[in-house]
């Protein structure tokens, strides 16, 4: 095996702490001495040992004068752990190869020269465009505080979210909505407008082994969200109201107030993206996937919002105007003017297919 090959199983590796690790990176490690793996390791939760202590365990005293190969710059400093530049110096590795530098101001290039220091002899830059891909909502969070927005939707082949009475189970079928219940475990929010929960009453949660259920965040200007509802009814403090009515002292503020609802107060009853971001990212929320309804969708494309997404398509045909739209409420006039996918990927789920995309 190759660097190149050495450094893909690191990769593959670090994807094991997808929607555990948030809002940490995601960093997987693989120890090669003599041209034999050793050890390997990944960051599995947020707050626990990283990557680089889990292969330097596994590999023990054989660490010695070994390689390793790393997907984000070692950390060097203190903080919910030990600095792993310090544990890579202490093994005795005699070489780091590395995918990508952390921004995080607290690293930003003090692991690397740390083990250049200490004579280790420092690569970086292998597979950094993927290791950069693997880390998309890590980069723009540590970067901006803002969360990174991620569109997930079923359509008709038409275009449509639901028929004209909001009937939408099920567009997709079973292999899709599995894929769904994985985008929810990766992302650490979910949000939907007050219309989806009145009309559907979801639970918003991952339906999937060990994962996590998202924070579930419901656009409702006017409080509307009946009492009912059943993601109120969670009892974990994940459900956040983005609301303009101020009125806090009403009983109805009361009562969502004993079902440990937490809001999100904008005075502008029109909300923009941009204010409703800047205040999730606010709460240590890194990330959102956005299900809907038409109108939050249409909104966060005409102010271009969206940093990647997935699009469900379903053979499906509706066929009626008043149905619901996947995007309405703007015009362009042109196709020179349309809204145009970036970096598009097409994947099949049996007899539908999907979109993904991202800046």
């Amino acid at each position: 095996m190759e660097d190149l090959e050495y450094m893909h199983l690191a990769l593959e590796l670090a994807k094991h702490g997808e929607g555990k690790v948030n809002p940490n990176p995601l960093v997987g490690a693989v120890v090669v001495k003599n041209g034999k793996i050793i050890g390997k390791g990944y960051h599995h939760e947020y707050g626990g040992p990283h990557a680089e202590v889990f292969a330097l365990q596994e590999a023990g005293e054989e660490a010695k004068g070994a390689t390793i190969y790393v997907t984000l710059e070692p950390c060097s400093h203190y903080g919910k752990t030990p600095p792993c530049a310090k544990k890579i110096i202490d093994s005795g590795i005699k070489r780091c190869v590395i995918s990508m530098g952390d921004p995080n101001p607290l690293v930003a290039g003090k692991g690397i020269s740390m083990m250049r220091d200490a004579g280790i002899e420092v690569e970086i830059g292998l597979c950094e465009t993927e290791a950069r891909a693997l880390n998309r909502v890590f980069l723009k969070y540590i970067s901006t505080k803002l969360p990174f927005l991620f569109l997930k939707c079923g359509i008709t082949l038409d275009g449509k979210l639901a028929t004209r009475d909001f009937q939408s189970k099920w567009i997709t079928n079973e292999i899709a909505r599995e894929k769904v219940q994985q985008l929810r475990n990766k992302y650490t929010g979910i949000m939907v407008g007050v219309h989806t929960v009145i009309e559907d009453n979801p639970s918003l949660d991952a339906r999937i082994e060990n994962g996590r259920d998202p924070y579930r965040i419901i656009v409702d200007p006017y409080l509307e969200i009946p009492l009912s509802s059943k993601l109120l009814h969670r009892h974990d403090k994940k459900t956040v109201i983005i609301t303009s009515f101020l009125e806090k002292e009403t009983q109805k503020k009361k009562e969502l107030d004993d079902l440990e609802t937490r809001f999100i107060f904008l005075e502008d009853r029109i909300f923009s993206w941009p204010q409703m971001l800047i205040e999730i990212g606010k709460l240590g929320i890194d990330s959102v996937l956005l299900e809907g309804g038409g109108q939050l969708i249409s909104s966060a494309f005409r102010e271009d919002v969206i940093d990647g997404g997935e699009i469900f398509i379903a053979p499906k045909i509706l066929g009626d105007k008043e149905a619901v739209a996947f995007v309405s409420g703007f015009s362009k006039e042109s196709m020179d003017e349309a809204i145009t996918l970036p970096n598009v990927e097409l994947h099949q789920y049996g007899n539908n297919c999907s979109m993904e995309f991202y800046r």
